[in-house]
């Protein structure tokens, strides 16, 4: 695919990596997600805000299809990753989640050993050959995680044996270790005390030179010090979508002033 730049206020963007549109979502009969159009930048940090139940969650969900497991659930609109449509019938869902990650709100290791927590991706999908490649896989991912040095001479430890903090980092370890391009995290840290909490922050600002990242969160402080982006959501309608500066200090929608000034949610 053809990466195109436009300048915005002297920045040069690159295609965007994701593009929805008209975007709906029903759980049975009921309309939980309206008409949602976002454009989501490249190696970049995307923080969805608003209050609880708004549909925050559910739309992060559509951008790998994780609603696909719900029965009563259905997805109208388009979502595009590099210009692909990710609801063609000929897209493969597995495929889709290696390639769009998802670290969930409450650390999930399996109960497997710390190394096979992290192999657990590269094997299933084929991606390394032998021992020594899968061994590479493993370290380079708990590196990149920031666990590395803390888990080195316990590989063979159980990945549940960690603190909450650690068993995020391995989560999202277990997450990088297929080589995604893009991860989707919902509320990482609302489980995690403050000092794992700046320890995930400081590892999604790493991460975001490699990887674009979507992230949902409650604490409008993290989405201030994590994301570039900031989208707000209200009842099911994105109400207002722009860079986090602007979206804090100086927000064009009464909505998005009340809920960041603390007037509901």
């Amino acid at each position: 695919m053809n990466v195109s730049a436009n300048v915005e206020n002297g920045v040069t963007h690159a295609e965007p990596k994701i593009v929805a549109q008209k975007v709906q979502v029903y759980y049975g009969d009921k309309h939980a997600i309206k008409d949602v159009d976002i454009k989501i930048q490249p190696r970049s940090v995307t923080a969805f805000i608003g209050p609880s139940g708004c549909g925050k969650s559910t739309f992060l969900r559509t951008l790998n299809r994780m609603n696909d497991t719900i029965d009563i659930c259905r997805v109208e609109g388009d979502i595009l990753i590099d210009g692909e449509n990710i609801y063609d019938p000929k897209v493969d869902p597995v495929q889709l989640r290696a390639k769009v990650g998802m670290v969930f709100q409450k650390p999930n290791p399996f109960p497997k050993s710390i190394y096979e927590n992290v192999a657990y991706g590269p094997r299933i999908h084929g991606l390394t050959r032998n021992k020594a490649e899968l061994d590479e896989v493993v370290s380079a991912s708990l590196q990149k995680a920031g666990l590395w040095n803390e888990v080195k001479d316990r590989l063979d430890g159980p990945g549940t044996g960690l603190s909450g903090g650690q068993q995020q980092r391995l989560c999202i370890a277990r997450a990088i270790a297929v080589s995604p391009e893009v991860i989707l995290m919902d509320e990482p840290c609302s489980a995690l005390d403050p000092i794992a909490t700046a320890k995930v922050e400081e590892l999604i600002d790493e991460l975001r030179a490699n990887f674009t990242i979507v992230i949902v969160t409650h604490s409008m402080q993290q989405a201030a010090r994590v994301s570039q982006r900031t989208a707000f959501f209200h009842l099911g309608n994105l109400v207002e979508e722009g860079a986090t500066q602007d979206i804090f200090t100086n927000p064009q929608d009464k909505r998005t002033q009340d809920y960041i000034t603390g007037r509901f949610g």
